[in-house]
């Protein structure tokens, strides 16, 4: 078994292929999820599509062939050409793929290093693939200590201390145009979580929010939490509100552009656009006193974000590195057949033991001790014969792992296994399993 990942990210692919590749559509990603396991070398995948980056983490039998798969099915489902994917594209594997999960939860990764949405987008990600029978035992391993890791480079360093978004860094860059926002009225188009965060941005910075979207029950949900500064205005009047306010900031999942120059009249006063979805919401316009930013031209705001956090970064990485090294040793002592074998050893040499204590007591004749090992040979094979099937059969199931560690705890195993009990599970399977049980 390998660990497999294939990543397009800001750093490698622009913002119009990642648009074509973006898998934020549950039923488009669930077809090509169900394409990448429908072959014998998948055994698992995982599909992390955010407006920065689509992540494709595997369970494979064979790399290369999967590598191929991965990109022939992918460039069917987006329109892009195999060729021009795989010159993009960078590919891990085994070592380097956990370590760019690591690294890619614990906001290193991120086009706003420090960042925390990314925590729950691959949960988000995880649950679904999960849900779906898309992944089990070999990555949820890796998600659960990849959440582990993230939270280890929270806890000891401070690249999330005043944490920021893609959504703060567009209301930071309006500031930097405007100077003080107080007072002003920004349109806020699509109620979830970018869009959330920008509206919160905002309100702190003194401006009035309306919320657009399509659903006006969760717009006013949203507003609800948002105080007084925030109001709901119909998604019909969408073509309306975009015309008579200088600030609007667009955060749908919608697979298409939502806003045309078609529906845009021209003004006398500078408008400024944040267009911060992936794919874009907004049409490519030029159109005079209309300023449009997507979310690739917010690099600059960004780099300096990134120099400001060098340092925490430097820490986060060696814990990423120190978390790789420990996942794939924790793995070698999940394996079946040493723990078997290691049973069997201390069987074997606890017999033999015995016995030599007994000849030398005088309890039993030398000259019987051969016929005796026989004996207590095959007496242990047989006491251990249950167990042994037991544990095989429970090898690639997702209890195993806990199994595995109490039985490497009561026979004496491994060191501090009492630690390590139940580390694999994920937070959500387990949220799920107690479910289940009531």
């Amino acid at each position: 078994m390998h660990y497999l990942t294939v990543s397009f990210t800001h750093k490698n692919t622009d913002i119009t292929i990642r648009e074509k590749l973006s898998l934020m559509d549950e039923q488009k990603r669930f077809m090509f999820q169900e394409k990448l396991n429908g072959t014998e070398h998948t055994n698992e995948s995982i599909v992390l599509s955010t407006c920065n980056r689509v992540e494709i983490l595997l369970s494979v039998v064979n790399c290369d062939t999967t590598i191929n798969h991965v990109f022939s099915e992918l460039s069917k489902i987006s329109g892009v050409p195999k060729n021009e994917l795989e010159s993009r594209g960078d590919v891990y594997e085994d070592n380097s793929a956990i370590h760019h999960l690591f690294s890619v939860i614990s906001s290193l990764d991120s086009l706003v290093v420090g960042e925390t949405q990314i925590v729950g987008q691959l949960k988000d990600a995880y649950k679904f693939a999960y849900e779906k029978g898309f992944c089990d035992q070999k990555l949820s391993r890796a998600i659960h200590h990849a959440f582990k890791c993230a939270a280890a480079v929270r806890n000891n360093t401070d690249i999330s201390k005043n944490s920021i978004s893609i959504s703060s860094v567009a209301v930071n860059k309006a500031k930097e145009i405007y100077g003080n926002l107080g007072g002003y009225t920004a349109l806020v188009i699509g109620a979830g979580e970018m869009g959330r965060l920008a509206a919160k941005h905002l309100i702190a910075s003194g401006v009035n929010v309306i919320i657009l979207n399509r659903s006006i029950e969760r717009a006013q949900k949203l507003v609800d939490e948002l105080g007084d500064m925030a109001s709901v205005a119909p998604y019909s009047k969408l073509e309306e509100y975009i015309n008579r306010y200088r600030l609007l900031f667009s955060a749908t999942g919608a697979p298409r552009t939502i806003i045309h120059k078609s529906m845009i009249e021209e003004r006398e006063f500078d408008r400024y656009w944040f267009d911060i979805a992936i794919p874009r919401d907004i049409e490519s316009i030029d159109m005079k006193n209309l300023h449009i930013y997507a979310v690739d031209d917010l690099k600059e705001v960004v780099s300096k974000n990134v120099a400001q956090r060098e340092e925490q970064a430097k820490v986060a990485y060696s814990i990423v590195n120190k978390s790789t090294m420990e996942f794939f040793k924790w793995l070698q002592t999940l394996c079946i057949d040493p723990i078997i074998k290691e049973m069997r050893s201390k069987a074997e040499s606890c017999s033999l033991h015995e016995i030599n204590r007994a000849i030398k007591k005088g309890y039993i004749d030398e000259s019987q001790k051969k016929e005796i090992v026989k004996i207590i040979h095959h007496a242990f094979n047989g006491f251990l014969h249950t167990p042994t099937i037991k544990l095989k059969e429970i090898a690639e199931k997702p209890e195993a792992d806990v199994i595995v560690q109490a039985v490497q705890y009561i026979f004496d195993i491994n060191e501090d296994q009492t630690k390590k009990l139940n580390m694999y599970k994920c937070e959500y399977q387990m949220e799920n399993n107690i479910m289940e049980t009531k």
